[in-house]
């Protein structure tokens, strides 16, 4: 095995892919494809949402009143699927319960809006809540679509955690039930303690914790479904060696879990949509290959057959039978999908012999994110429709842009970019828009978007 391929098994580097011929991909940002617009929900129709600030019931209330506000409000404006009208054409009078609202007065200009998210915040003591509403201007006779009460602490981490709550149930309520992401976290790998150690964050990026303190090498993480467990890819000593293995963190105990320790190279976990099972590459056979075992290790069973290198697994979320991975087995690396039990390998068309790597399934199972080099040379993001082959490029011309990883709602990407000089953890709406950049410290990357 050479040298290249011995880091791509161990989960280091990015592998190569000779490709089959297809037609040239378009930008998200100029296309109108529809099967790109239902795959991702995006670039249809927004809500015309107003949110004015709420009302403080008392001056301990204000403070929190603004974290609150800004929260929401930041919450929102990234969702992808409203338009928040600027607080500069609000009405004078601003509701802070349904019987103050006076729909008609928001539902024309210059406001123009469609719904409206008010209330207000009291703080008793150490105890916070917050009245939230939601309530359709255009049929004022209609009850709130939500009219609920959030209570916390009265603390500003409280403020936010509220703030998300009442985000996540406005989206829900304007997508059919779909729930938001503002209550989600991203998990990474980050070198900042010295160390490269699992990391978690807010998928806003705030409350950056660490969470592995194995002080060796820790990558590649990945959520279990029910996001109580990480799996990921550690430096362990077997034998006399140390080699790459898979260990499984949990957030309850905050320990490892027990995880088998096999011979050679083991790395790329990836967890079966129930999470009964996970996914990797290991090397037992020799050459890398994908196996399958039950989530305590336990049944390992190999589902790649064919010689060379075959690696990062990634499970299709919506139907739980399918499972994309790269493999080498026609002599250079290419991106493939095939049944979990290994039945039914079909090798994905993409255009020119360049490099390709990190497969990831949107939710739907409809999309496949990966990083590609193309001939210019820069690492970019695309999103290919697993049955047309059709292709979208997200990123371009902006440092290597790699490991996309889907949030629950199919609208988000996270990804790894050195847009800035250095790996940095960034989020964007799915159609490349609204790039964000979450890590700001040390070298960061391999991001993961919990599920819940």
């Amino acid at each position: 095995m050479t040298r290249k391929f011995g880091l791509l098994a161990a989960g280091l580097i990015a592998c190569a892919a000779l490709l089959a011929f297809a037609p040239r991909p378009a930008t998200a940002q100029g296309t109108q494809q529809g099967w790109f617009q239902t795959g991702t929900g995006l670039g249809i129709s927004k809500v015309r949402l107003a949110v004015p600030d709420l009302a403080s019931r008392s001056a301990a209330a204000q403070p929190l009143e603004k974290t609150f506000h800004d929260v929401l409000w930041s919450d929102l404006g990234y969702s992808g699927i409203v338009d928040l009208v600027s607080s500069s054409f609000y009405p004078l009078q601003v509701p802070s319960q349904p019987s103050e609202l006076h729909a008609q007065d928001w539902a024309a200009a210059p406001a123009n809006a469609y719904m409206v998210a008010y209330g207000n915040l009291t703080v008793d003591g150490t105890n916070l809540a917050a009245a939230g509403f939601l309530s359709d201007v255009h049929n004022p006779a209609s009850p709130p679509a939500i009219q609920k009460i959030y209570r916390g602490s009265a603390t500003d981490s409280d403020a936010r955690r509220l703030a998300h709550q009442f985000a996540d149930d406005i989206i829900a309520a304007l997508s059919g039930g779909l729930p938001g992401i503002a209550q989600t976290q991203i998990a990474y790998e980050s070198a900042r303690s010295g160390y490269t150690e699992i990391w978690a964050m807010d998928y806003d990026g705030a409350n950056q914790h660490q969470l592995t303190h194995q002080r060796s090498i820790s990558l590649t993480p990945r959520w279990s479904p029910d996001s109580t467990r990480i799996a990921f890819t550690c430096y362990e000593p077997y034998g006399r060696a140390t080699a790459a293995e898979i260990c499984i963190y949990s957030l309850a105990s905050n320990h490892l879990i027990a995880f088998p320790r096999y011979p050679g190279t083991n790395s790329s976990p990836a967890w079966s949509p129930d999470g009964s099972k996970i996914a990797f590459m290991a090397s037992l056979a020799g050459y890398p290959e994908v196996y399958v075992a039950d989530a305590g290790g336990a049944h390992m069973r190999r589902i790649t057959f064919a010689a060379g290198v075959s690696t990062s697994p990634a499970w299709n979320p919506k139907t739980g039978n399918q499972i994309a991975f790269i493999s080498d087995r026609d002599g250079t690396p290419g991106l493939y999908i095939a049944n979990s039990d290994g039945t039914n390998v079909q090798k994905m068309p993409l255009p020119d012999m360049q490099y390709v790597s990190d497969p990831a399934w949107s939710p739907n199972g409809q999309l496949l994110a990966f990083s590609w080099r193309r001939p210019e040379g820069n690492y970019d993001i695309y999103v290919m429709d697993i049955v047309s082959h059709e292709l979208v490029q997200l990123t371009a011309n902006e440092g290597r842009n790699e490991r996309p990883s889907w949030a629950p709602d199919g609208r988000h990407l996270v990804f790894e970019s050195t847009r800035t000089g250095k790996r940095e953890v960034w989020t964007m709406l799915a159609d490349g828009s609204q790039p964000r950049q979450l890590t700001f410290e040390g070298q960061n990357g391999s991001p993961n978007w919990s599920q819940r």
